[in-house]
């Protein structure tokens, strides 16, 4: 008897140990995933995000089941060809470009709006096939501010749009532009009202849905001294009149919109401020009450989720590379960002086999303002990134290595100074850049590592190089890492080579290595 009863014990202590296992956890992401907007077709799940002056743009991510997402391709390789794009003429567009997206499908095309500061304009992106394209690009002015495009049941297309006072304009029905003879009208005076008078950031970030023939438009607000929250208006026609109420407002998770699964069960996609490593995606389970919307468990945004468990972010959000391509084959994988516009005569993987070759074609007075810095997302809650350098052919004044990129950024790399080569780190975690003190290099290859430490917001990047690749040696002071919002992003790792005596060098890396751990020493 007791022996059968310690065997149901234990059967189901395991059983409650492999639902546990089972279960999805919040942050679905632990990666800068800003702004989503999502769409569900057939039992496909897909994603837009926010990239802003990264190239290529507007992410597109895929899922089966909610949690674990997968790199389908960008709406856009280049926005514009302007300096400040361009990182050219000593201009750049850092926390600008394209911000917050809207995606929808509607009579078998696919749609990815977004807008712009740069250029003034609304982007609109179409396919007919969201997984391999080819995009169709539209763009006019001005740029709509947190638009959400929205196609109605009797076929007019609108987008809802503002801060604070939202706004709606008509589109022609082939979105080329604003349907002549429309004129924009004020549909909610005071989109904030539902979270008090004490505004901080008046609503924003639109996304409209249309549920049993009502409308439910979700914006977020940060009243003054509070925390970021979901509002939500409903109304029985599009141009009002509009209800609102507060709709979740915990540990600041806000700023999205709904999405059901074939089974008839109803989320809400959010993010979260989540300090140096960026804005994270969360999912929180919605029910239905007296024809609202109800976010979250008791109000509050539960950790485990009743969908399949997170797998590792690698390699599906960020990967290795070891920049070996089939011959004829001059691509990146898509985990990789250009910062700003590349400038394509300069890189190169086919040029040496195994190798990304990034060549200076100009000169540049700081790492911020160098054009080809290749990038791909930090991860949480800890993560490493690793690669191997050949600086055989760097010119005089030549710096190349592996970043951390932000505003306060940290660099471990190689300098030539009159003829001589030395590993030296760069930490500009105060707002401007300290060097440490360079130490001599006369082999050819050598290591850098990066490991980046986002536990509990503990946001510090620590420095290594090797001479072999296997005995690393810390250099410099450790980064404390500052989302800042003059770049509005979360830190990125990134392979830089840049000139500041004489263009014409290069640098050859051999890998990228992307871990999510870090050393225990930490």
């Amino acid at each position: 008897m007791i022996k059968r009863l310690f065997a149901a014990i234990v059967f189901f202590a395991s059983q409650s140990l492999i639902a546990q296992v089972k279960q999805a956890q919040n942050p679905i992401i632990f990666a800068d995933v800003p702004d989503m907007a999502m769409i569900r077709v057939g039992d496909t799940y897909y994603m837009s995000s926010t990239t802003m002056h990264m190239s290529p743009g507007v992410p597109i991510m895929k899922s089966k089941d909610l949690v674990n997402w997968e790199m389908l391709g960008y709406a856009y390789d280049t926005l514009a060809s302007i300096n400040e794009l361009n990182l050219t003429n000593g201009k750049n567009t850092y926390g600008r470009g394209s911000w917050a997206s809207s995606i929808r499908y509607h009579n078998g095309i696919y749609y990815v709006t977004t807008f712009a500061q740069t250029t003034g304009k609304t982007h609109i992106y179409t396919t007919k096939n969201i997984e391999k394209g080819p995009w169709k690009a539209i763009s006019f002015g001005p740029a709509y501010h947190d638009h959400t495009l929205f196609f109605d049941d009797d076929g007019r297309v609108y987008l809802i749009y503002g801060g604070g006072k939202l706004r709606l304009v008509e589109l022609n029905p082939d979105v080329s532009g604003v349907k002549n003879g429309t004129n924009e009208q004020v549909i909610i005076e005071n989109a904030s009202s539902p979270a008090g008078a004490n505004t901080g950031l008046p609503s924003e970030g639109s996304q409209l849905f249309k549920v049993k023939g009502k409308y439910y438009l979700f914006n977020i607000t940060w009243p003054r001294g509070g925390m970021r929250t979901v509002v939500i208006h409903r109304a029985d026609k599009i141009t009002g009149p509009w209800e609102g109420k507060i709709a979740l407002q915990d540990l600041g998770v806000a700023q999205g919109g709904l999405i059901d699964t074939p089974d008839g069960r109803w989320y809400s996609y959010l993010f979260r401020d989540y300090g140096a490593v960026g804005r994270i995606p969360y999912l929180v389970p919605v029910k239905w009450v007296d024809g609202w919307p109800v976010l979250g468990e008791n109000g509050k945004v539960p950790e485990k989720l009743d969908l399949p468990a997170n797998k590792s972010l690698i390699p599906d959000i960020v990967a290795s590379d070891e920049f070996t391509r089939k011959k004829g084959d001059p691509s990146l994988p898509l985990v990789w960002q250009w910062n700003h516009n590349p400038d394509n005569s300069l890189w190169s993987v086919a040029e040496r086999k195994g190798f990304l070759r990034l060549k200076t074609g100009r000169i540049d007075s700081t790492f911020l303002l160098a054009r080809n810095t290749l990038t791909q997302r930090t991860i949480g809650p800890e993560c490493s990134g690793i690669t191997s350098l050949d600086i055989s052919n760097m010119k005089e004044g030549d710096f190349a290595g592996l970043s951390v990129l932000q505003k306060n950024y940290g660099l471990v790399g190689v300098k030539v100074i009159n003829g001589n080569k030395s590993v030296v780190m760069i930490n500009a975690g105060s707002g401007k850049p300290v060097e440490s003190p360079g130490i001599p290099l006369i082999q050819k290859t050598v290591y850098f590592k990066i490991e980046c430490n986002f536990k509990e917001k503990a946001d510090i990047a620590y420095f290594y190089y090797s001479l072999d690749g296997k005995s690393w040696i810390a250099i410099g002071e450790p980064l404390k890492m500052t989302y800042t919002i003059p770049h509005f992003m979360g830190y990125r790792f990134g392979l830089f080579n840049y000139a500041t005596r004489q263009a014409g060098g290069f640098a050859d890396f051999d890998f990228f290595h992307i871990e999510n751990q870090i050393s225990k020493e930490h």
